[in-house]
């Protein structure tokens, strides 16, 4: 029996504390068991959610540290291949990375708006990239990309870590 006359609301999931746990825990490192590290995200797509009003994890669309060596054989051509060419996405990504002096990580967030995609869709994209981007705190890198000639070549991340210093990203030389 309903009091007043009003409905009762259904729960959201709350996607952004979703969001900021898949973040937080790409972001932290500290010593983990070989199981965790396996579970750890390498790559992560965000998409908007069917009604266009929030942001929320795309679970079919990531890279596990785990898969690496096993199903997935070059992290970063995989990463690739998970872009949609007709829609926008958010993502993050966990480079692995050699300078000349030494190895390093970093997350970069990347913001997918390719040309195909519909003038609709990457206006909110554009608008909502800065509420997502204000969670990620932290963050070294962001790069935009409109297309896949600007994402497949390995060698413009690695300009986007560090310019002319990087001499290998995902193991492979640039």
């Amino acid at each position: 029996m309903q009091i007043c006359g009003f409905p009762k609301k259904k729960k959201k999931p709350n996607t952004l504390k979703s969001i900021i746990k898949v973040f937080n825990d790409m972001k932290v490192r500290k010593s983990s068991t070989q199981e965790e590290i396996k579970k750890r995200k390498k790559a992560v797509l965000f998409c908007l959610s069917d009604d266009k009003r929030q942001i929320i994890v795309e679970e079919a669309k990531q890279i596990l540290v785990g898969d690496i060596g096993d199903t997935v054989e070059d992290p970063y051509t995989s990463f690739v291949k998970l872009l949609p060419l007709n829609d926008c996405r958010y993502a993050l990504y966990d480079a692995t990375y050699e300078t000349k002096e030494s190895k390093k990580e970093d997350l970069v967030f990347i913001f997918w708006a390719p040309e195909s995609a519909p003038l609709k869709s990457k206006m909110i994209y554009a608008s909502s990239k800065d509420a997502i981007k204000k969670k990620f705190t932290g963050i070294k890198h962001e790069w935009q990309v409109n297309g896949l000639d600007d994402i497949k070549d390995r060698s413009t991340l690695g300009e986007k870590l560090g310019g002319n210093v990087v001499v290998s990203l995902e193991g492979k030389p640039l």
